[in-house]
């Protein structure tokens, strides 16, 4: 009997007789004789599209490390099978990062097989498209937040920065910042383009990234309690010089660069806390912390107003925008259409 076939966005890599190598993204048929090793197979309803899919679907190096693999950093789905006695069939799941899309089969197909230990529940608030509109972006957000929050930062601290405010991880912290009482500053270089949308999701002040963007002294004019930085490089080092005594960054991104042109003057003379965010190797308990601070913080009106659901075939369409920089929000692939 022949094992049952289902469509995936596969990711491959060929080399020349010269030795050049070369990687691309296709939507294909495979079956189940390609899963990976796992213990619970998921029938997958929903994923979404970031920044690391965009690169893996545009044939960009750096996200996929092993080949060939099915794509897709997030999924949401239904539970068909499980060797994990904390999962039955018929359970709602989620899956962030822990390597799917990367070093293990994602999420952009119609069934996935993977770890029970790194699965979360659904929680009753979130319908399965809204916790895919959630996804790795709304994950890493919260887990930014809750770095401010353990670090003493609260609403009564001062003004609060996220850089790359129109990206799904900068969109969504605004909106969790904002819900929760935090005066929100915009770091963005679409201000004239994205400033009503900004403004809606709760930003009290738009600010031209470009201000942050070059290279700055170690220490400056002391303006946030705390700042969500997706930049990196010199905005995060001009950031880091410009947060008040105390406070704490949450760093989880790297749009502008790896490297940090900074000193320690900010954090032996100011206290500062850099705080690095890792939603790929994110404990079970903290993931579950997140997921139920987004099932209540998140405003889901909000969040649907942020959302366009695609196609699974319309995946690389919107993988080239969102490496363009013309997609703001969240991308929810809806991979059963």
């Amino acid at each position: 009997m022949s094992a049952p076939e289902f469509r995936a966005i596969v990711v491959d890599r060929t080399e020349d007789e010269s030795g050049k190598r070369t990687q691309s993204a296709a939507l294909t048929t495979v079956t189940d004789d390609v899963l990976m090793d796992g213990d619970v197979t998921v029938a997958v309803e929903f994923s979404s599209i970031n920044y690391k899919d965009g690169l893996a679907l545009m044939g960009r190096p750096g996200v996929a490390r092993v080949w060939p693999l099915i794509a897709g950093i997030d999924l949401v789905g239904t539970v068909e099978a499980s060797s994990d006695p904390r999962w039955s069939a018929g359970d709602r799941v989620i899956l962030n990062g822990s390597g799917i899309g990367e070093s293990h089969h994602g999420g952009l197909a119609e069934r996935a097989r993977v770890s029970g230990a790194s699965l979360v529940r659904l929680p009753d608030a979130l319908s399965p498209v809204r916790a895919a509109a959630i996804g790795t972006a709304g994950f890493t957000a919260m887990l930014a937040v809750l770095a401010l929050e353990r670090g003493g930062v609260q609403p009564e601290s001062g003004d609060v920065l996220v850089t790359g405010a129109a990206g799904g991880v900068g969109s969504i912290a605004i909106a969790l910042l904002a819900a929760r009482g935090y005066r929100v500053v915009a770091s963005t270089g679409r201000g004239d383009e994205l400033g009503d949308y900004l403004r809606s999701l709760g930003a009290a002040e738009i600010l031209d990234r470009h201000t942050l963007g070059e290279p700055g002294k170690p220490l400056q004019t002391q303006r946030w309690a705390g700042a969500v930085d997706s930049v990196g490089s010199h905005t995060l080092a001009n950031v880091l010089a410009q947060t008040h005594q105390g406070g704490v960054v949450a760093s989880c991104g790297l749009a502008q660069g790896a490297d940090l042109p900074t000193t320690v003057m900010p954090f032996i003379l100011r206290a500062v806390t850099l705080a690095g965010i890792n939603s790929v190797e994110a404990p079970l308990a903290l993931r579950d912390e997140a997921w139920g601070r987004l099932a209540t913080d998140l405003d889901l009106g909000l969040l649907d107003g942020l959302t366009e659901v695609i196609t699974l075939d319309e995946s690389f369409a919107a993988a080239e925008r969102i490496l363009a920089g013309r997609i703001h929000g969240r991308t929810v692939v809806d991979v059963r259409r």
